[in-house]
């Protein structure tokens, strides 16, 4: 987990005061360093490229916000994109569409059709999916996502590899719906497969690329197609907790590409990298409002909530917090975090260690950036939050708070009803 600088009792991020940011910004906001941003999306394209060619196809799930993905634009990143908005939001922000991959599941003909219309990459999910593309046009290189029988992941919720489930093509199916492909006139271009997400070590990794290996090398001798990449997809882990280990990027990128280029031909090597890029680039402020002893328990209430981070209530996802106005000072009792909605399982963090706490102090949540506004929500009628990008002491508003009129915008009272 990232330590961040402590200056005289106050959290540093990005060269600012956090408590500074909050006051000038109100809370909650979303807070991203782009330095921290720009080093992690090299950080993972450094390990992999020293070896072979590499794509890293940032999974845009994770944070969609046009100022971040600006940034990994200049970076080069391309782009694991699972909707036609997620496209759409992607080449808004400058990707050129053949850096834009498409995995979409239980896709739409209408969806389908807005995807090829802007060209990007497509990855095709089902077989289902494939002969309805095949109406729409053959003219286009496709790659499979493939169902390895292989699953990871810090959450039942994000398991996606594994027998059975809802991605891919299963493994029995695999050759024939390659050699569908090839009589259908598309160019076959590569392969994929995800496990999940947040795997800190090796094994899960290698696991999947074994059998992508192995799968490679059964469609070049069975269908006469020689793929040009191998994408083992995303789910690097990143450390939520101090005493979590970090992923061994280097360890992770020699086992992996030192088998592709001994089992295979393969000349390009991808992956989807989300959470590893965003998620410790960013933190979440939010101010608290109440202070409340229940006996068995003590509560630090906030104004941020599972509206606002959902992971927590969710996932039953780990946040480390701290108090950014008292980041010198020990833990003295253990508090709830919890948020404004009306809810029991309305909370962010549990059972936390804490300087004693005092309505107005600013309490930062780690490793915000991944599936933190990407997933926040207006329930209770409240407002999505700002977003800020910090950069070398400097800060800039990169997404405006939601008031009450844009809850409503787009909602309709039948004139009868107003009568």
């Amino acid at each position: 987990m990232r330590d961040y600088e402590n200056d005289n009792g106050t959290m540093m991020f990005g060269g600012m005061s956090a408590v500074d940011i909050a006051d000038r910004f109100g809370t909650p906001v979303y807070v991203t360093d782009e330095q921290i941003l720009r080093q992690n999306y090299r950080n993972i394209y450094g390990a992999f490229a020293q070896y072979m060619p590499t794509e890293i196809h940032y999974a845009c799930k994770a944070n969609t916000n046009l100022a971040i993905l600006s940034i990994l634009n200049q970076e080069g990143s391309h782009i694991d994109a699972v909707s036609i908005g997620e496209v759409l939001t992607c080449l808004k922000a400058g990707f050129p569409a053949e850096r834009i991959m498409y995995t979409g599941v239980n896709v739409s003909n209408s969806e389908l059709e807005q995807v090829v219309a802007t060209g990007c990459r497509i990855n095709v999910d089902s077989q289902s999916e494939l002969e309805r593309l095949a109406k729409i046009t053959t003219d286009i290189p496709i790659s499979f996502r493939i169902t390895p029988g292989v699953s990871s992941g810090h959450s039942a919720k994000v398991m996606t590899g594994g027998k059975g489930a809802k991605f891919g093509i299963p493994m029995d199916k695999v050759i024939e719906t390659y050699a569908r492909a090839k009589d259908l006139g598309f160019e076959l271009k590569g392969i994929h497969a995800h496990t999940g997400s947040g795997g800190l070590t090796v094994e899960p990794f290698m696991d999947v690329v074994d059998v992508l290996c192995e799968t490679v090398n059964d469609i070049k001798s069975e269908v006469g197609v020689q793929l040009e990449f191998l994408d083992f997809g995303g789910g690097v882990g990143v450390p939520y907790k101090p005493q979590d280990p970090e992923a061994d990027l280097n360890e992770l990128a020699m086992v992996i590409t030192d088998t592709i280029k001994d089992e295979t031909d393969i000349k390009t090597v991808a992956l989807e990298p989300g959470r590893y890029v965003v998620c410790d680039s960013t933190i979440l402020l939010t101010r608290c409002v109440d202070v409340k002893d229940a006996g068995i328990k003590k509560y630090i209430g906030v104004d941020a909530g599972f509206n606002t981070l959902i992971r927590p209530a969710f996932y039953d996802s780990y946040h480390y917090v701290a108090i950014a106005n008292k980041f010198n000072k020990a833990g003295v009792a253990k508090y709830e975090i919890v948020g404004p909605i009306c809810e029991t399982g309305d909370y962010i963090a549990h059972d936390r260690a804490l300087p004693e706490a005092e309505e107005g102090d600013v309490i930062a949540v780690y490793c915000g950036g991944a599936y933190g506004f990407a997933m926040s929500s207006n329930y209770n009628s409240r407002p999505r939050c700002a977003e800020v990008l910090v950069n070398q002491g400097e800060a800039e508003l990169i997404r405006e708070k939601e008031d009450i009129e844009d809850l409503w915008r787009h909602q309709i009272i039948p004139a009868r009803l107003s009568e």
